[in-house]
């Protein structure tokens, strides 16, 4: 009798099931995002005009974001000297700012500050002699659904220029005031796919021909977190490198550099820096 009680504890112990712990609760998202990105593109335009002399790109950032709205980034690419860097062959952003959002409705402030490390500022009025091309600006954007505005204010000279006349003689006037509007659209198509659309006006302060409308469009498949885009880039800035009565702001030499006297000296060939092209892209973020 004693045997078989035994014998039932011992198998009603085997049958039961044993009961593994509960998984632990997945940790709740924290209030700070940070995200990184990197791309390589045929040609790094900015505002619609060329930067790297119709060149290659390597370009990537930080970010930091902050469940409150606030947010601080960097990002960095290479350029031309070219572009109106002397001696400089990188570009180096920092931002800051708040967003917020309401339902289909966002705010976004901030400023921005461009720095190229190891340019020079010369001639043709770009910043005192030895000191680094550099500018300054603070923005407000807008945004509905899929489309966003934004304006951009340059605080102090646009980068370090100073005003340019007609016959291209430099007049130091400042050029801080210039205003950058752009309005942005990016619709998803589903499946990995999206089309992009951008118009931007540049209000270029004292700069003879300096003022321009640029525009883009462009497409992008996302695969497994890849980005492949293509995008016809185009503007109407005045970049005629022959022929031309009057001064041409955005025709753009291979190379700037400064020598002794703080004169600057061109390359052997120059090109229009906002004619129309293709650009195409491969990126990630992570």
């Amino acid at each position: 009798m004693k045997k078989s009680i035994f014998a039932l504890a011992v198998l009603s112990a085997l049958a039961t099931p044993v009961l593994a712990d509960p998984a632990p609760a997945a940790p709740e998202a924290g209030p700070h995002t940070f995200t990184g990105n990197l791309g390589l593109f045929s040609e790094y335009r900015f505002r619609g005009i060329t930067q790297t002399y119709r060149q290659p790109a390597l370009q990537g950032g930080f970010d930091y974001s902050h469940a409150s709205g606030l947010y601080a980034g960097n990002w960095n690419s290479n350029v031309s000297s070219g572009a109106g860097f002397p001696e400089g062959n990188l570009e180096m952003d920092f931002y800051g700012g708040w967003k917020a959002s309401w339902g289909d409705f966002g705010l976004d402030l901030g400023a921005l500050y461009y720095y190229y490390p190891g340019s020079r500022g010369g001639a043709a009025g770009q910043g005192i002699r030895g000191n680094p091309v550099d500018n300054k600006e603070v923005y407000v954007g807008a945004s509905w659904k899929f489309i966003s505005a934004k304006l951009y204010y340059a605080v102090d000279d646009y980068f370090s220029l100073k005003g340019v006349n007609s016959a291209g003689t430099v007049t130091n006037r400042s050029t801080s005031g210039t205003t950058y509007f752009d309005l942005s659209a990016n619709y998803d198509l589903g499946n990995g796919w999206g089309i992009n659309g951008h118009v931007g006006m540049l209000n270029l302060k004292n700069i003879h021909n300096g003022d321009y409308t640029d525009w883009k469009l462009g497409v992008t498949k996302d695969i497994n977190g890849w980005v492949l885009g293509a995008a016809y880039v185009g503007t109407n800035a005045h970049g005629k490198c022959s022929g031309a009565s009057t001064y041409q702001p955005y025709c753009f030499s291979n190379s700037n550099a400064v020598d002794s006297s703080g004169t600057i000296t061109f390359g052997s060939r120059f090109k229009d820096a906002g004619k129309d092209t293709l650009v195409l892209s491969v990126s990630k973020t992570f």
